[in-house]
């Protein structure tokens, strides 16, 4: 390969390669973006959808327990369970998919002290009964008074501080949530510049590397050319001696010293 020919063969194989580079970086960098970004969005809705069944499972559970404690329907009984099993069921599911484990273990004190609390009541009996007094009331009526003096009484004083601990622990757990998405956007910010950076930096070199092939093609092909044009006019109008100015190198000074015998062939003929 003769020289001319390499060195633009070479400037736009460079050029080639730079972008088949930078292109491949950048496209291996907004791949793992756009897969961070879909992880991050994925862990949030799957987050506030678990807050979401763990707060209803509670408030089914709370149902329950007022018309268990309250006005002492046995029937009950069974839903109160259900609502801490569902409640248990969701915590369990948010441990095994969470990161950090540490938010939530308070959710899982306050979800046990609910069930050791629920399984308690439960078992004991207690009855809207076991307070009322033996004579003074019908059967109905008794039972009122009952629930009104034990149930009431077990519910505002005991669960319903528990059931406030469990619902501002799910609320809290819903918040580390939301707050750890700010290192992780930190982090996506930072793949953007780097999948942007390779695109930048071969940028400003393909433009020093045209620089560089105007540079040549201007200094070794276009200017020789013009001066072996001018050259050849000079002869050809005023029968001036064939001269081109500079140094001429590889094709250009081929060209020129096959001109040259040209001119001297055509000289010989006469």
């Amino acid at each position: 390969m003769t020289g001319m020919r390499k060195r633009v063969t070479v400037g736009f194989l460079s050029i080639v390669c730079l972008l088949f580079f930078s292109g491949m970086v950048s496209f291996i960098e907004l791949s793992r973006l756009s897969r961070d970004t879909g992880e991050i969005l994925g862990a949030n809705q799957r987050n506030i959808e678990l807050a979401r069944e763990m707060l209803d499972a509670v408030h089914a559970q709370n149902v329950a327990m007022v018309r268990r404690s309250v006005f002492g329907d046995r029937s009950y009984d069974s839903l109160c369970r259900a609502g801490v099993d569902r409640l248990e069921e969701a915590l369990l599911t948010a441990q095994e998919e969470a990161l950090d484990k540490s938010s939530l273990d308070s959710l899982a004190f306050a979800t046990t002290e609910l069930r050791v609390m629920t399984d308690n009541f439960l078992a004991s009996g207690a009855d809207a009964s076991a307070e009322a007094p033996a004579a003074a009331l019908p059967a109905d009526s008794l039972r009122r008074s009952g629930a009104d003096s034990l149930g009431s009484r077990w519910y505002n004083e005991t669960y319903e501080a528990q059931y406030d601990k469990l619902i501002s622990a799910i609320n809290n757990y819903m918040t580390s949530a939301q707050g750890s998405l700010a290192p992780r956007a930190e982090r996506m910010k930072t793949n953007a510049y780097r999948a942007v950076t390779p695109v930048l930096i071969s940028l400003v070199v393909m433009i020093a590397i045209v620089l560089m092939l105007y540079y040549f093609i201007l200094v070794y092909c276009v200017s020789p050319v013009e001066r072996m044009n001018k050259g050849l006019e000079n002869y050809l109008l005023f029968r001036m001696p064939f001269t081109v100015k500079g140094e001429l190198k590889d094709e250009m000074l081929t060209l020129k010293e096959k001109i040259e015998s040209l001119i001297n062939l055509t000289k010989q003929s006469k």
